[in-house]
């Protein structure tokens, strides 16, 4: 799986340093196949499954800045993203560039239907709309929503080293991903649909 996105990091020629930020010595063993240097492991501390991404991004920055090696801006990407390609690298940092560094990009997708469509389940079981009267409207009535493609941000070496706690969820530029390559795997039936997808493309 990690593979997927190393090659695709590796082939953008974009990068002075690949890093990949794991505490696990298995995962590393993998990296190294793929020619890739592991600098230093993540500590345990931030590697449970809810420690937000901002912290462990500024604790690999201050890392490098030991390491004398203090970059202009940091990319996230994700290691469940199989779909992921250089093309879209090269494309997503034109754009970043372009705002000199002001704000964080991030990969995006349309979400399929509405979400003012959405309906949550209650008490008994019944399912109830999250916003009444809204499953009336059209689809074309409604304004477009779009949700974390789960592929990559980039951020300047500034911005998170300024951030404060978790970061802001605002003004960020988007990146648009196509829907059928955002495909984030979470769970087997992702990976079964993922596994298609690939094969189509």
């Amino acid at each position: 799986m990690i593979s997927y996105p190393i090659e695709a990091l590796i082939k953008s020629n974009l990068f002075d340093n690949i890093h990949v930020s794991t505490n696990d010595r298995e995962i590393a063993e993998v990296v190294e196949k793929q020619g890739l240097k592991i600098d230093f492991y993540r500590p345990n501390e931030l590697s449970d499954d809810h420690t937000p991404i901002m912290p462990v991004i500024r604790y690999v920055i201050e890392e490098y800045i030991k390491l004398k090696k203090n970059y202009n801006e940091v990319w996230v990407v994700l290691p469940c993203s199989p779909m992921l390609n250089s093309e879209d690298l090269i494309k997503a940092s034109i754009i970043f560039n372009e705002t000199l560094y002001s704000s964080s990009l991030m990969s995006v997708t349309e979400y399929p239907v509405p979400i003012e469509w959405a309906f949550e389940t209650n008490k008994k079981g019944f399912l109830q709309p999250v916003k009444k009267g809204y499953f009336a409207i059209r689809s074309q009535d409604l304004k477009k929503k779009f949700y974390d493609a789960g592929m990559f941000y980039i951020y300047s070496n500034k911005l998170v080293l300024n951030a404060e706690n978790e970061g802001s969820d605002e003004n960020i530029i988007p990146y648009f991903i196509s829907k059928g390559k955002a495909i984030d795997i979470d769970d087997f039936e992702d990976w079964e649909f993922a596994e298609k997808l690939f094969k189509i493309n």
